[in-house]
């Protein structure tokens, strides 16, 4: 990867980042009070949030680089169910190197994953709960069938049942906030995106543009019933040589940074 001046050009040095460089660029801000959501996404030009039903299919070297080093610096990984199912989830794995650095930075060693359900709609089976270091976290509505938490529950997920049918951004980020998760990594899916926009909660975006052109009925990223205009600001664009584009969207708040 290489740096893009705040003018759009590459840097007059034209230098590869190195891994602890691009840590630095996308840091979180300092021992947050509460959760920062750092949502992260590729799309092709055309704006597909995915090839052939998956968004891995549009991953570039340099997507997946970033994917790992977003997820170290987190600490909690948060995705919607049904992304679970579509691109066959499992937990985060960090080798020895990375928790190191994770407890240094005064982090549990391993990220949990977090899923969104309003049904609890998750196979036990699934590598969500058999190809994990730590238990996920599954967070679902009052309306979820008790059989199916159960089983979850007896599979190993660390169950948060909510009051209400849904989940609302409110109760998410609560059950978030209630584990000291404050470093929030959002993959997806596009609906959960739409929440968390419309909920007015999303802190930046990490956005991949991958060099590919898709068409097809891909949706976008971010998927609602209204739109929700949320001015952002470009904190840095990244390149890599094969066309792939970086960049990272900041939310201004005051009081947040």
């Amino acid at each position: 990867m290489r740096a893009i001046d705040n003018e759009g050009f590459l840097t007059t040095a034209h230098s590869r980042l190195h891994d602890d460089e691009i840590r630095e660029l996308y840091a979180y801000p300092t021992d947050p009070s509460s959760p920062w959501i750092r949502m992260n996404f590729v799309s092709s030009i055309d704006g597909a949030v995915t090839s052939d039903g998956t968004s891995g299919a549009l991953g570039t070297p340099a997507d997946r680089r970033l994917f790992t080093l977003l997820r170290e610096l987190s600490d909690v990984v948060v995705v919607g169910a049904g992304t679970v199912r579509s691109e066959n989830y499992g937990g985060a794995k960090p080798d020895a190197a990375t928790r190191d650095r994770r407890l240094a930075r005064g982090q549990a060693p391993v990220p949990p994953i977090a899923v969104v359900t309003t049904s609890a709609h998750i196979d036990p089976r699934s590598r969500l709960l058999t190809d994990t270091v730590v238990p996920p976290i599954v967070i679902t509505g009052r309306a979820a069938p008790e059989d199916r938490v159960q089983a979850l529950v007896a599979a190993g997920a660390d169950v948060v049942t909510v009051a209400d049918d849904a989940v609302p951004t409110s109760a998410l980020l609560a059950a978030l906030a209630e584990r000291n998760l404050n470093r929030v990594l959002c993959e997806g899916g596009p609906s959960l995106f739409g929440q968390l926009l419309r909920d007015d909660a999303v802190d930046e975006l990490c956005l991949t543009t991958s060099p590919m052109l898709v068409a097809g009925g891909a949706g976008r990223i971010a998927s609602s019933p209204a739109s929700s205009p949320r001015p952002m600001r470009r904190a840095h664009v990244l390149a890599d040589d094969d066309g792939t584009i970086l960049t990272r969207w900041v939310r201004e708040r005051p009081g947040r940074l």
